[in-house]
């Protein structure tokens, strides 16, 4: 016989048992954050980025304006408190009267941020234009603003890169982590990506923290970009923050199930073949291939 449902006793199991771990907060803390507010936060930046295409699609150059003014002012407010709820869920203080100064700079961080996003749809631009130049199948800029994971994928991280950039916690990572479930394209927001970048395709692409990549990059599905090993330091702790990811530099073309690990350069002007696995710099202008690649030879009389 099965064993008689009891409610009451399933509730006592899940609040007892490992409870205070998993929810971490105390009754009197700030709230985490909120993914669902995150998510409308970044679709209201999508719509200020690419207007008519996203949000409403019956704005017109006269009242675009008001849209975007609008649409901003209730995003910086709503930024300000998420960034505010990202300090307190990695903080450790005591003494919660200190908090006031977290407040005062989740609005000034969520300020500054609003202010950076011209910059960022600049770049968002570059890689729209990219898309439609290195895809001869995208009939208008318009179609991979609309289609493209790409693009998608590199709006969560322009906007996820800012805010790593202006130092605030969790943040960055859950918007990242978005457009990596609704893409496949997985980016940390501490990666640093040139101007006219595309990936083609996407699924399956993994670009690390500390990866540094130039203008006019292309990358195809399943490229790694990752790390080789990871240091260990005191107790056997792994050691945070090291440069471990690659350095592409501009105008190199990486095809699909490419992986390259650790702190390698892969110089300018290099065309990487699909599904070689790359542990040592490659020389600018190289050509690799898999056969090659096995060889350790390149048409440019490189190494790797």
């Amino acid at each position: 016989m099965p064993e008689e449902y009891n409610l009451d006793a399933i509730v006592k199991k899940l609040t007892q048992n490992g409870h205070e771990a998993l929810s971490r907060k105390k009754s009197d803390e700030q709230p985490m954050p909120s993914v669902e507010t995150l998510s409308d936060i970044v679709e209201s930046l999508r719509s200020v980025m690419f207007p008519g295409y996203y949000g409403p699609s019956e704005i017109t150059p006269d009242t675009m304006s008001y849209y975007i003014g609008a649409t901003l002012d209730r995003a910086e407010r709503q930024l300000a408190d998420q960034i505010n709820r990202g300090y307190c869920f990695v903080c450790e203080r005591e003494n919660r009267d200190l908090c006031a100064d977290c407040a005062e700079r989740s609005r000034d961080t969520a300020r500054k941020f609003i202010g950076s996003l011209p910059d960022i749809r600049e770049l968002l631009l570059s890689d729209v234009e990219a898309a439609y130049d290195g895809d001869p199948a995208a009939k208008t800029h318009g179609e991979t603003i609309f289609c493209y994971p790409s693009i998608r994928a590199l709006t969560n991280h322009r906007i996820a890169h800012e805010l790593y950039n202006l130092g605030v916690d969790i943040i960055p990572r859950i918007i990242s982590e978005m457009a990596h479930s609704d893409t496949g394209i997985d980016i940390h927001p501490g990666a640093q990506l040139g101007k006219r970048f595309f990936i083609d395709h996407g699924t399956g692409t993994v670009i690390g923290e500390t990866c540094i990549i130039g203008d006019n990059v292309r990358i195809y599905q399943g490229v790694t970009l990752g790390a080789k090993s990871f240091p260990k330091g005191e107790g056997d702790q792994l050691i945070k923050g090291l440069p471990r990811h690659p350095i592409v530099e501009d105008d190199v073309i990486v095809y699909a199930g490419a992986t390259i690990l650790g702190r390698v350069t892969i110089g300018r002007d290099a065309v990487i073949g699909g599904n070689v696995w790359i542990t040592r710099d490659v020389h600018a202008g190289a050509r690799l291939v898999q056969s090659r690649a096995m060889q350790l030879a390149f048409e440019h009389g490189g190494g790797i």
